[in-house]
């Protein structure tokens, strides 16, 4: 949750100045919310209403409901005053919240500040006001000065501090989605005389010339699962949010036990439980019951284990000597607030929205999700089941590539099947550009008469065709159709699933905003023999046997996919020549380091 606040001393105008920035900044087409610290004596009921008799009652809450808005109510009586991100936690997922007063709390602040009213900068003093916006011209030197009746130039400031946007406005209103950036024609281009290219070379080349192609967007967190960060996600409130207790026992100050003991101490009355703080201090010289999660009242520094203590009848004994602050847990140990929860480029899954929940964070910068189109090509292929013709292939890729894109994480787009005919193959291409990100072709990657992709793109696209020193699947058709990436796969569907496993999976990640992924190997015992010749790198399926070692597929020959699914990964064999005894030890790398549980 972006939040920035206005703050100044009193009659200084920031709550003119907050009246006229949310009308600015909800005009420019973003969502404004705003959270106001009234003064002590201030009560938004009033007596005489029926909402204050309810309260005078002794109702704990208030909904206050009408057609026009609802407003809760929630009595304090005698607990403290949440904390600035405890009241932020509250609020529905918004672009932007502007806070009202809160002026110790380590926000971004604007200051206020009219010369007349007789009062002092907090701006020298206060690292976190960003800027002043003042009535007349002030000693300020180190942070902006902005008229205070400029509403535009201080919306200007805050949308682009807070990140929502990336240069102060003009006319125009200012984009609620930051817009990716665009790949370059050459981005795919080899260096001169460059023929088969290593797999490590390749791979960096690749890297080098990809950037995130999809925009970013704010949506809530409870909407965000899956998504990667577009920007760095920062804690509203700590975790823990206050010391609490670790353990099931009993609260002391070290204090008051020194030494070897043993000790016996008289019990307090009550006890701290989870959700039910202790009232008041702990007296010197007692015990307080507490239990694991509680809060830890004042005068408890450390916490003895129910295993620990013999309890008789107002009274706890146990030995020692005793640790000071034992089996406590400090308020922020975790993450600070303020701090940076998780990265940009994360992917949020179960444990991320874990951590942004249990911090406070409501919503998120995060990308859309990569749409991945795949398009099968080919007068051979045909849907599976729909004809017993053997000259007609049945297509296997296409449910492939799709599944391997969803399991990453991307959106699929089927494109469906393109016999061997160049305008309806430039049709399809045209109209995938705009319903896809990047776009999956299988099939007509290499020279042939009947390989119309990569004689479709090097005519019309920006095309390179790169032979990598690659078994199985050395021909990768890479391009640019109207600014859309295409990787052209092998029609083979092992070729084109070790493909996608190697070279499109890092580089999709990339262009949905992430990190570039790489898998992790483990070196294992072979359980079998193979002489192999320099000059490629090869991928053999391969699963570990009951003993650990590695077993590879009866067959190495491209075409029987039934290998794919006998495999738990694949053994990589480095580029050199190599001859292997079983016992020899190889690097295996498993589906679950490619993404696929």
């Amino acid at each position: 949750m972006r939040v920035f606040g206005v703050v100044g001393w009193k009659n200084a105008g920031k709550t003119g100045l907050m009246e006229r920035l949310v009308a600015e900044i909800t005009g420019r087409g973003f969502s404004v919310s705003t959270l106001k610290h009234a003064h002590h004596s201030f009560d938004v009921d009033q007596p005489g209403k029926d909402s204050y008799r309810h309260r005078q009652a002794g109702a704990r809450e208030v909904l206050l409901a009408s057609g026009s808005r609802w407003a809760l109510m929630h009595e304090l009586r005698g607990a403290p005053e949440p904390a600035l991100a405890e009241q932020l936690a509250r609020l529905a997922p918004v672009d932007l919240v502007l806070v009202e007063g809160y002026k110790r709390d380590g926000h971004p602040k604007v200051e206020a500040f009219r010369a007349e009213a007789g009062n002092p900068l907090i701006a020298p003093e206060d690292p976190t006001v960003r800027a002043v916006a003042a009535d007349s011209p002030v000693p300020v030197s180190d942070r902006p000065v902005f008229d205070l009746d400029d509403t535009a130039a201080i919306a200007d400031f805050i949308l682009s501090e807070v990140g929502l946007v990336q240069t102060p406005a003009t006319d125009a209103p200012a984009p609620a989605i930051t817009p990716p950036r665009r790949l370059k024609n050459d981005c795919f281009a080899l260096p001169p005389g460059v023929d088969w290219t290593p797999v490590d070379e390749a791979l960096s080349r690749l890297r080098e010339g990809l950037a995130c192609v999809v925009p970013a967007e704010t949506l809530p967190l409870s909407e965000a699962a899956g998504r990667i960060l577009a920007a760095p996600a920062m804690a509203a409130r700590a975790n823990p949010p206050a010391a609490n207790c670790a353990v099931d026992g009993y609260g002391i100050r070290a204090a008051d036990v020194p030494g070897e003991g043993p000790f016996a101490l008289p019990l307090a009355p009550g006890r701290a439980a989870a959700g039910a703080p202790y009232a008041g201090a702990l007296p010197a010289g007692q015990a307080l019951r507490i239990l694991t999660g509680a809060l830890v009242p004042p005068g408890v520094d450390t916490v003895v284990m129910d295993e620990d203590v013999t309890v008789d009848t107002g009274h706890i004994a146990f030995a020692g000597p005793v640790k000071a602050g034992a089996n406590l847990r400090r308020a922020g140990e975790d993450v600070a607030e303020g701090a940076e929860a998780l990265a940009g480029g994360r992917r949020l899954g179960p444990p991320e929205l874990a951590l942004l929940a249990a911090v406070g964070v409501t919503s998120v910068q995060a990308f859309r999700p990569l749409r991945v189109g795949v398009l099968s090509t080919g007068d051979e292929l045909a849907p599976s089941g729909s004809t017993m013709d053997p000259a007609r292939t049945f297509d296997a890729n296409r449910p492939m590539l799709l599944d391997l894109a969803r399991r990453w994480g991307h959106q699929p787009v089927d494109l469906g099947h393109v016999a061997d005919d160049r305008a309806a193959l430039r049709a399809r291409l045209i109209r995938a550009a705009q319903e896809a990100d990047v776009i999956l072709t299988s099939g007509g990657a290499s020279a042939g008469d009947e390989d119309h992709v990569s004689a479709l793109l090097t005519e019309e696209g920006a095309m390179q065709s790169w032979r990598i020193a690659l078994k199985p699947g050395r021909p990768l058709a890479l391009a640019l159709w109207e600014g859309v990436p295409v990787f052209g796969l092998p029609g083979n569907p092992v070729a084109a699933f070790v493909c996608t496993l190697i070279f499109a999976r890092p580089a999709f990640s990339v262009l949905a905003g992430g990190a570039w992924l790489e898998p992790t190997g483990f070196a294992v015992p072979a359980a079998f023999s193979k002489r192999k010749k320099a000059g490629r790198r090869e991928y053999l399926r391969a699963r570990l046997n009951d003993e650990g070692k590695a077993e590879v597929f009866a067959s190495e020959g491209s075409g029987r996919i039934s290998g794919l699914s006998w495999a738990e990964g694949l053994v990589e064999l480095e580029d050199g020549a190599r001859e292997i005894a079983p016992g020899d030890p190889v690097r295996f790398l498993p589906y679950g380091s490619f993404g696929l549980g």
